[in-house]
């Protein structure tokens, strides 16, 4: 595992390293001004002698909302924190987007650090500088970018993690697999399931890092997704999204995103735009670490489930853009029709 940097805006720089639960602790409790925030699940992981600095969220994605957002933003005064302070996440993609949302917005933008708890939150909230907090039922709708200078992965976090939640965080790893020319990521998922799924340290941080990577590639060539470039990183997601939202997020992120990479990819077959071979790699790799991409959606729910695509934020004057891939790392932007759309995800 090799620490690295990603550049974003105007020569920001996120420094991510890896360490253990006794480095963690080493760490967090050298800082000396600072509000740290976590979530049922994640606050162990803060040492016992900075609880008084600690503010800990009910876990959920139904919390990521304004109220959470205000009490991290009290805490924060509370403290008499300024803008030279640090906001400390620990914890998962709510507990990221949130802290980072919250560090954004007080006093105009304090420092930043994020410790991700999940798989989920290492491979996709942690980088990239996205903050947010659900809106009436629509996922990430307000938010800023605003990236973390200092992101902290600790394989040993995911000894504990749920297989769900693990699952959830695999199908982003899955998904850069395939957005990248080189597939080293691909290989090594294809070559590493025994000691992945055993929750090895070695093998999980080796993973972590080269998903990072694909995404690093991404995130330096567009830090603001104004180029377009980085909205590759959505392959899967608008089909994801509206799952999530159509069933009230009871189908994990991340299942929902490896879902949706089968519905981006049988689109793209569908359109002539993607190899067939290539959308036969995916459903391998899938069916590998056991995800049901079988699921299909009553027939009388398809009109819901457009409405959510149609909140989506990808949406242009052409109507909402997919991603899909034309191959390894080649991603293409496309406007399928609501037939498209209905033959795939509904029930026959």
């Amino acid at each position: 595992m090799d620490d690295f940097v990603c550049t974003l805006k105007a020569g920001a720089v996120t420094r991510v390293r890896f360490t253990d639960m006794k480095g963690l602790s080493e760490h967090l409790s050298s800082i000396s001004s600072a509000l740290f925030v976590a979530d049922e699940n994640s606050s162990y992981a803060i040492p016992e002698n900075l609880s008084d600095r600690c503010l800990v969220l009910s876990s959920g994605e139904e919390h990521k909302n304004y109220d959470s957002l205000f009490k991290i933003i009290r805490k924060a005064l509370g403290l008499k924190l300024s803008r030279s302070s640090r906001f400390v996440g620990v914890g998962g993609g709510v507990v990221s987007d949130m802290t980072a949302f919250a560090s954004s917005v007080y006093m105009r933008g304090a420092k930043l650090t994020i410790v991700p708890s999940t798989l989920l939150s290492m491979v996709d909230a942690s980088l990239g500088g996205k903050s947010a907090i659900d809106f009436d039922g629509v996922k990430n709708l307000v938010g800023t970018f605003y990236p973390a200078d200092d992101v902290i992965i600790v394989p040993a976090l995911l000894k504990t993690l749920p297989e769900g939640e693990f699952l959830s965080g695999l199908g982003e790893v899955i998904k850069h697999a395939f957005l990248t020319k080189d597939k080293s990521l691909y290989h090594f998922l294809l070559e590493n399931k025994d000691g992945i799924m055993a929750r090895d340290e070695e093998t999980l941080g080796k993973m972590v890092e080269l998903s990072l990577k694909v995404k690093k590639e991404y995130i330096e060539k567009d830090p603001e997704e104004k180029l377009g470039i980085r909205s590759a990183l959505n392959l899967g997601h608008t089909f994801a999204h509206a799952l999530e939202s159509i069933t009230n997020y009871e189908v994990k992120h991340g299942i929902a995103v490896a879902w949706g990479l089968e519905m981006a990819l049988a689109m793209g077959v569908e359109m002539a735009v993607t190899p067939a071979d290539l959308k036969e790699s995916a459903d391998g790799l899938l069916s590998l670490y056991g995800y049901d991409t079988s699921l299909r959606i009553e027939k009388d729910k398809v009109p819901i489930f457009r409405s959510y695509k149609e909140k989506d934020k990808k949406r242009d004057s052409s109507g909402v853009q997919f991603i899909t891939l034309s191959g390894w790392g080649r991603y293409v932007k496309v406007v399928p029709d609501d037939n498209l759309i209905a033959k795939l995800v509904a029930k026959v």
